[in-house]
């Protein structure tokens, strides 16, 4: 089954609004085994919309359409539709009264224009919106399913998610099951390069490489009749990877580096403390974001200055005046004065030139040192981030992540 989504709203079009419900729907699609090969927006506009109805209804076998189905006068995509599948709108008497009782049950007059929202296609299957007033529904013609759901992702999601992937479960063919494999440390063009042979030879599962946001990731993705056989395909494949790119592979279906740092000190009893300069409390955050994160995190200080440095921390006022703040021998000691003043098993020191200006010394914008304390002994890494403010500070509690995952796994630092 060949699926095509088509999103109507002249506001995601002018950038008002992020198309949340796109991937979404992407995702429910993959879990369902229905390949999606072709994503629309299209303004508020019925002569646009029906010539890309036109254009999905000769190449798709599926079309999900989102936005719409609203009271106002801009609200045309039922009205399209049907008129595009040669179907009558009528009225889903079900529809108005869930729609009137919504209306009572948050104590506003209904308006006329809502009785709109209960005009349906004549015979289409009706899914409820519980969420709002807009139903969606569904229905063949020609051939080509076609489910109309509303737009707002608080309607949207619940009900693709359940009404929705419920019909479409009985027209899959299959299933479509990914892993995703974690990758910090190596480039895109060098991952590539690792897996090239593995990537122009694989058919069934298939290997897809991604960059994003200082890392990368190789998601491999398996189609098979069921959730086991498409396991049994991903299970060697995965492994492969993992062996051609070595210890950059920082973890396998986790979500991001924090998460995968969770995971590890909890599971060895590890705790942690992070002392922030450049990165004003980023990886605190970071990490906090996690649930559970109080298993392992004791907490955090954002000493921006010397003088806090030197109090909290024990940061030597001689190391300061010898070395400044941004070097290799404050980062050190500031990863070992945190773990000390919170009596943990690891401890974080991050001081560097975030940028935009260079230090008064000359040295780069984008210079940031990373100290990791355990047990005692401390090791730093100096890294260059010179793409702007905001990278930097992110690209160090990236690489204070990593440093956090090999230490705690006893690799050593690279």
């Amino acid at each position: 089954m060949k699926a095509e989504m088509i999103a109507v709203g002249t506001e995601i079009l002018l950038g008002d609004i992020v198309n949340t419900n796109a991937q979404m729907i992407s995702l429910g699609l993959d879990e369902l085994g229905i390949d999606l090969f072709y994503q629309t927006v299209v303004g508020d506009n019925p002569e646009r919309l029906r010539e890309v109805l036109d254009i999905a209804r000769r190449r798709s076998d599926l079309i999900i359409t989102t936005g719409g189905l609203g009271p106002t006068l801009d609200d045309l995509t039922r009205e399209t539709i049907a008129e595009a599948f040669g179907k009558t709108l009528v009225l889903h008497k079900p529809s108005l009264r869930r729609i009137t009782a919504f209306f009572d049950q948050i104590g506003k007059d209904m308006t006329q224009n809502n009785v709109k929202q209960a005009m349906l296609p004549a015979g289409c299957k009706v899914l409820d919106n519980d969420w709002g007033t807009a139903p969606g529904c569904v229905f063949t013609a020609d051939g080509v399913h076609v489910m109309m759901l509303p737009g707002p992702p608080k309607e949207c999601t619940p009900m693709f998610r359940t009404a929705g992937m419920a019909y479409l479960s009985q027209l899959a063919g299959g299933v479509i099951v990914s892993r995703r494999i974690r990758i910090f440390g190596m480039g895109e063009s060098a991952m590539e390069d690792r897996l090239h042979t593995l990537m122009a030879t694989s058919t069934n599962p298939t290997l897809a490489p991604y960059a994003k946001d200082g890392e990368c990731m190789v998601r491999v993705t398996a189609k098979a009749h069921s959730v086991q056989e498409a396991q049994q395909l991903l299970e060697p494949a995965v492994q492969q990877v993992c062996d051609k790119l070595g210890d950059a592979v920082y973890g396998v279906d986790v979500d991001s580096m924090e998460h995968a740092v969770a995971k590890l000190l909890t599971e060895k009893g590890l705790t942690l403390s992070v002392a922030e300069s450049c990165t004003g409390g980023l990886l605190s955050k970071r990490i906090t974001d996690v649930p559970g994160a109080s298993l392992f995190y004791k907490g955090g200080a954002c000493t921006y200055c010397n003088e806090i440095k030197q109090k909290i921390l024990g940061v030597k006022q001689e190391t300061l005046e010898q070395f400044t703040a941004v070097s290799s021998q404050t980062a050190r000691e500031m990863a070992l004065g945190i773990a000390a003043v919170y009596g943990t098993d690891l401890g974080i020191g991050i001081t560097g030139y975030a940028g935009p200006d260079d230090g008064e010394d000359g040295t780069p914008a984008g210079t940031i040192y990373i100290g990791i304390s355990y047990q005692g002994k401390a090791q730093v890494r100096r890294i260059l981030s010179p793409r702007g403010r905001d990278r930097a500070r992110w690209d160090a509690a990236n690489h204070a992540l990593d440093m956090i995952l090999r230490v705690a796994q006893g690799r050593g630092l690279v």
